[in-house]
């Protein structure tokens, strides 16, 4: 019987580990990635010099993120940086960085940032003065805020600043001239490749309520026949 006791207080262990198990992994939901430069690199107000840097969401929205970019040992924030979601057709099983074509000389300025396995990237805001400047080196928009807004520190005050697209022509045209709301929508297949940032409590939980409440059921049948085996 002691032994039948024990074996049931290990299934029992077993069962609230099963239950208690992450689904997720932190680097996916934040998108940490680890990234080499082996020269400077442009970003939304300043340049990188060459070098190793981690990039991170750090916070997600339905319509626009925001990045921070640390140094190697994560103790120090480069850049806190508004950008808007950007889809490709095909994901990539490594990290993909696209560029922003400049002139002879000067540095590559990051367009978007896409983390490994997602169909859906970052795409940088610049402040207006340089937006202007990298689309009429482009062929592609790029996305423009006001220059005073550039350098919010908080994440709040960046969400709520108004994002709109330089053209090549150097004109201005509205985000969703660029990025059409049905276009921006995510397909059943992005959903799929989505972490979200927070795990929705009623997927995560009552399947294992039931198996709980399954387990529960076979361990009661157990010690009902245990008993009758030694009484």
């Amino acid at each position: 019987m002691k032994q039948l006791t024990t074996t049931l207080a290990l299934f029992g262990l077993a069962t609230l580990g099963l239950m208690f198990t992450p689904s997720a992994k932190a680097d996916e939901w934040n998108e940490k990635t680890i990234v080499t430069f082996n020269q400077p690199v442009e970003i939304p107000g300043r340049v990188l010099p060459a070098g190793t840097y981690v990039f991170k969401l750090l916070d997600s929205q339905a319509d626009r993120n925001v990045v921070q970019i640390f140094n190697k040992d994560e103790n120090h924030v480069y850049a806190t940086i508004l950008a808007i979601p950007d889809y490709r057709m095909e994901p990539k099983g490594k990290t993909v960085i696209t560029f922003e074509e400049r002139r002879a000389g000067a540095p590559e300025a990051i367009r978007a940032w896409f983390y490994p396995g997602r169909n859906y990237g970052e795409e940088f805001v610049y402040p207006k003065l340089k937006a202007v400047e990298l689309a009429k080196a482009n062929t592609e928009h790029v996305l423009s805020m006001p220059n005073e807004l550039a350098s919010a520190p908080k994440a709040q005050e960046l969400k709520k600043a108004p994002v709109t697209a330089i053209e090549h022509s150097g004109n201005e045209v509205t985000l969703a001239q660029v990025h059409p709301p049905a276009a921006s929508a995510p397909s059943t297949t992005m959903a799929q490749n989505t972490t979200p940032k927070e795990l929705p409590h009623t997927a995560s939980t009552l399947p294992f309520i039931g198996l709980f409440g399954l387990l529960s059921l076979g361990c009661a049948f157990v010690v009902r026949v245990a008993r009758r085996r030694f009484a």
